[in-house]
């Protein structure tokens, strides 16, 4: 049996975790840092996820068959590299790939000179110049972008002059996410239904993973601040089957080649998120991982094991495994604390949860709780959990995922209740 180190400590890590747990192929697993739902599956240590001489201390004493490298962060700031160079097999891109999401400015100039279609843009270092442009172009709403990681937070669609001018100084100026907004894009706003897919690939073959779509905002009717997402279900009724089709020949196997082209050959989860215009498929952006919250409505449905694909990736042969997916459709609500995406209290009881973390009838990915001293699972994040439920209908998966967001409590508690609801009246 192979043991299995992940990286990370939210949601779609739990969701990883619980899909190795089903693998014929995974004895133990660890997880660092982990979270209260990820301790009652994997043990857990106290190192950071960006912690890397810490990561490769404990891999050392562990001794895993395999590492898993899931979020953002410490994939950008080369924790693969590291964990590769001790001879671990390791899951997830290196830095030099990790770019494609670790820097906006890369990711468009890539897509620029490999004719991958996005949206039209400009890249500033000076807001003089980023107010100059806006008061010319003088086309509202207009989308401002850090050009680093930025907890998902780091973009801006301003309705206006005033907004736009507003986020621009914010951005260059205030530094409001550090480094990451020292240079920023200004794009031009697109419009229709977004599609998120995530993808393995192993720098030959790409491999799409079965559509999502994401709930961004924090208020009901897409309306509010964004967040890290409220709310996601598979798969997305916009993307067909001719979408899928274009997606593949215009921009997934000629971003792959791309980075290949590049000398940053990509290995691991490569995520498209996508809109679908009047003018066809365009890339929003790319994640160098599994999105967060869409890993808990792909997941679920994948029938292939877990372990095999992610070996078959770090082995250069994915071709030779077929992925295949359960039918039917999977929703995911996400249960937040009060005042999220802005202020929060944290260590609140959570009721409703079994000695697992679970809730009957469906799958709960904890994103932000621990376990206290007796035991319990409290709040300690902004959002806390993900209710997960699959169904032979979209309208079934979010009537069983509702029914167990009912039986979860916590002071504080807020959850969206329109998750899927668009989607639905496009299947009509």
């Amino acid at each position: 049996m192979k043991n299995v180190l992940v990286i990370g400590g939210g949601g779609r890590e739990h969701a990883i975790v619980m899909k190795l747990a089903e693998s014929k192929h995974v004895g133990k697993i660890y997880c660092t840092p982990g979270n209260g739902g990820i301790s009652k599956y994997a043990e857990c240590f106290d190192v950071g996820a960006t912690d890397i001489d810490g990561v490769v201390k404990l891999a050392k004493e562990l001794k895993p068959d395999m590492v898993v490298v899931t979020p953002d962060d410490p994939l950008v700031m080369g924790m693969a590299d590291a964990l590769q160079a001790e001879g671990f097999l390791t899951f997830g891109p290196k830095e030099n790939a990790a770019i494609i999401e670790g820097s906006k400015v890369f990711s468009k100039n890539l897509m620029k000179k490999y004719g991958i279609p996005t949206a039209q843009c400009e890249v500033f270092t000076e807001s003089e110049k980023a107010v100059e442009y806006l008061k010319k172009q003088n086309k509202y709403p207009a989308v401002i972008k850090a050009d680093g990681l930025a907890l998902g937070k780091g973009v801006i669609i301003a309705q206006n002059e005033k907004e736009a001018v507003n986020a621009v100084h914010e951005m260059i100026d205030d530094l409001k996410f550090g480094k990451s907004s020292s240079r920023i894009v200004i794009e031009e706003f697109l419009t229709g239904p977004e599609v998120s897919v995530l993808s393995f690939t192993d720098g030959k073959t790409v491999v799409p993973m079965i559509s999502s779509m994401d709930h961004k905002r924090i208020g009901e009717g897409d309306t509010g601040l964004n967040t890290g997402g409220m709310g996601t279900l598979s798969p997305n009724p916009y993307y067909t089957p001719e979408i899928a089709k274009e997606c593949m020949e215009k921009i997934f196997i000629p971003t792959v080649n791309a980075m290949n082209a590049e000398g940053r050959t990509f290995e691991g989860c490569l995520y498209f998120g996508l809109m679908i215009t009047p003018d066809g498929v365009k890339v929003i952006e790319y994640n160098c991982r599994f999105g967060d919250p869409e890993t808990q409505v792909v997941l679920p449905m994948l029938e292939t094991d877990l372990y095999e694909i992610f070996e078959a990736v770090c082995q250069h042969r994915l071709d030779e495994i077929e992925i295949k997916w359960r039918g039917g459709s999977c929703a995911c609500v996400i249960i937040a604390s009060g005042g999220y995406p802005e202020k929060y209290e944290k260590g609140f009881e959570i009721t409703g949860l079994d000695d697992m973390g679970q809730a009957h009838g469906c799958e709960v990915f904890h994103a932000g709780t621990k376990l206290d001293g007796d035991g319990k699972f409290r709040t300690n994040g902004g959002r806390v959990l993900g209710v997960t439920a699959k169904g032979e209908s979209l309208e079934d998966a979010l009537v069983r995922a509702y029914a167990g967001v009912e039986k979860i409590g916590f002071s504080g508690k807020y959850f969206r209740r329109d998750i899927g609801q668009r989607a639905l009246k496009a299947l009509k």
